[in-house]
């Protein structure tokens, strides 16, 4: 597979920083962000691949951010990530522009197979 670069978005610095540091270790190349507006700006600096996208977030809620990507990235798959079990236990069911989902804590291996499955299927 080719390589590819993902952004991680998350408030919780500490998470998303120790992710890409791992995903670096495994030939990933990564960045993160830790609100909407710091991830909107990458997006548009950068080349992207993937988006994992916390759903909880102070400001810029990760669903709103998601709406926005999509209009701006249509061809960027999303991955969710959420704290509370499932998407549809924050939501009233997964969003239909989500690739998928992963609930915290992130299993780094899940991560990986999902991120590559999201890259494929773009």
């Amino acid at each position: 597979m080719h390589k590819f670069r993902a952004l991680l978005v998350d408030d919780e610095e500490e998470l998303v920083s120790t992710l890409v540091e791992r995903l670096g270790y495994r030939g990933i190349k990564a960045d993160y962000a830790l609100n909407g507006a710091d991830a909107l700006r990458k997006m548009c600096d950068g080349s992207f691949d993937v988006v994992v996208l916390d759903l909880k977030m102070p400001g810029m809620s990760g669903f709103e951010l998601m709406e926005i990507l999509k209009a701006k990235f249509p061809d960027v798959p999303v991955l969710l990530i959420t704290g509370h079990g499932s998407p549809t236990d924050e939501l009233d069911e997964i969003p239909e522009k989500a690739y998928d989902y992963l609930a915290k804590p992130i299993n780094l291996e899940d991560l990986i197979i999902k991120l590559r499955e999201a890259v494929k299927s773009g």
